[in-house]
């Protein structure tokens, strides 16, 4: 049976050589930090603190140690230059790691819904995992809760129709991104633009969100050793954020963007914005990314903060077929003598990808980046910690597809704390993952690097 990433190659290959290609901004990487005195912060209120205030609770939440209070402070200031805004001050994050934790977290957020829930996800499966989230859905549509599905249409190819069907009898409201049918589609037509966001809002104060899709291939964790299995049996490792406080608004705008963008129908009216208290002391960013805005927010992101990285960059990455910028700023952190650590799949579902990803490491071991290949999981996660104190979740692959053509979803969060759980999820994932040493890859064979040359050829399409 063809993939999803597979058909997707196919269907939208004439259609974006006869468009034309997007392209990637351009990062300049010696432009100077911001000046970290100018941090401001706002508080869940509303009120945008003072650059005084703002310092202090960055000292406090760098726990007194001047040294990471510097690094936090100049990532805060380039955070604040990229967004344009202040940051979300006051926000509760929960990391969550695999599947069944993910899951847990998120029928557990929907049992407690009053008022509302909206869903945006790119896989939702007809499977017995599927059916767990449409029989808790559609049980809170029964009891007054409004639910609103967005769900896209290549990510649910293979999801029977009869399954929509049931929830749309229900009184959900289902919008399929992007229909692969142009006779189905509202908001004009363009099949190579898919919505890969994985995002639930309950009641407008709870969000998860990540890379999780909703598939009964996430039922398993990737705790345990699995041995040689093939990757059909291994359990997939993914990573995921349970959300709560102001930055919650900035997710349910997005949501709701998306739905008028598609041309969704009216929203039942419900309390989509309520008052949000302070939930925790995180500082959070969130970031969506859109084909339709003039270039990723997130690539702009993750490009500036790796040039601005000191000590330390650590990137898990699922799908990892980096630009030439992003290689670029990559090896010129090494120079700088930040040590660059990236943990990728040794098996995955996307032999193209997977081959198109490794055409490009003997340019990266050559420039010092150590590369690791994760043992006994199928890796899906999408997470990078740099300095300690710049942390990122979300559902953006490193690769052109997710930058250039996708909706995506990230979430940035600053502080050392949050960082330090970060930092336990690397190690572990690292401890689980097998070194590739420049002497052992240049002496790959030969039909190792025919599927390479082959795979990088298709890379701005994969």
């Amino acid at each position: 049976m063809i993939s999803r990433r597979a058909w997707l190659i196919l269907a939208t290959l004439p259609l974006a050589i006869a468009s034309g290609c997007s392209v990637f901004p351009v990062i300049t990487p010696d432009m100077g930090l911001p000046d970290a005195g100018n941090v401001q912060l706002q508080a869940a209120n509303g009120r945008i603190l003072s650059p005084e205030r703002s310092h202090e609770i960055v000292a406090r939440l760098s726990g007194g140690d001047d040294a990471v209070a510097n690094r936090l402070a100049d990532h805060l200031a380039l955070e604040q230059a990229v967004a344009g805004t202040p940051l979300s001050l006051g926000n509760h994050v929960t990391l969550l790691q695999n599947g069944p934790s993910t899951y847990s977290a998120m029928l557990g957020a929907i049992a407690t819904a009053r008022d509302h829930i909206n869903m945006e996800t790119y896989i939702l499966d007809g499977d017995e995992a599927g059916q767990r989230f449409a029989d808790a859905l559609i049980d809170k549509q029964r009891q007054g809760v409004q639910v609103n599905l967005i769900r896209d249409s290549v990510g649910t190819l293979g999801t029977p129709k009869a399954f929509f069907k049931r929830l749309k009898d229900a009184g959900v409201q289902v919008v399929e991104f992007n229909p692969v049918n142009p006779l189905a589609a509202k908001a004009g037509w363009d099949v190579n633009q898919r919505d890969h966001r994985k995002l639930l809002i309950v009641d407008g104060k709870v969000a998860v969100m990540g890379g999780i899709n909703i598939s009964g291939v996430y039922s398993g964790g990737s705790s345990v050793g699995v041995g040689s299995k093939p990757k059909d049996t291994l359990p997939w490792r993914d990573t995921d954020l349970q959300i709560e406080g102001p930055v919650v608004a900035s997710l349910q705008k997005l949501f709701i963007d998306t739905w008028a963008s598609q041309k969704g129908p009216p929203l039942a009216p419900r309390d989509y914005y309520p008052s949000l208290d302070r939930a925790g002391g995180e500082v959070v960013r969130a970031i969506g990314g859109s084909p339709d805005e003039p270039y990723s927010q997130i690539y702009v992101t993750l490009i500036s903060a790796i040039n601005s990285a000191e000590s330390e960059i650590l990137i898990t990455n699922a799908y990892f077929i980096p630009d030439p910028q992003l290689m670029q700023a990559l090896v010129g952190a090494v120079q700088r003598g930040v040590d660059v650590k990236v943990i990728v799949p040794s098996v995955t579902d996307s032999s193209l990808v997977f081959y198109a990803g490794r055409a490009h490491y003997e340019e990266l071991l050559r420039g010092g980046v150590k590369i690791y290949e994760r043992r006994e999981a199928l890796l899906h996660a999408k997470t990078a910690l740099i300095d300690g104190v710049w942390s990122t979740v979300g559902s953006t692959n490193l690769d052109w597809r997710s930058f250039l053509h996708n909706q995506e979803l990230t979430a940035v969060i600053l502080g050392p704390e949050f960082g330090g759980k970060m930092r336990d999820a690397f190690e572990r994932d690292l401890a689980a993952s097998d070194l590739i040493t420049r002497e052992a890859w240049e002496r790959r064979p030969a039909g190792v690097r025919a599927k390479e040359w082959f795979s990088h050829l298709w890379e701005y399409w994969l």
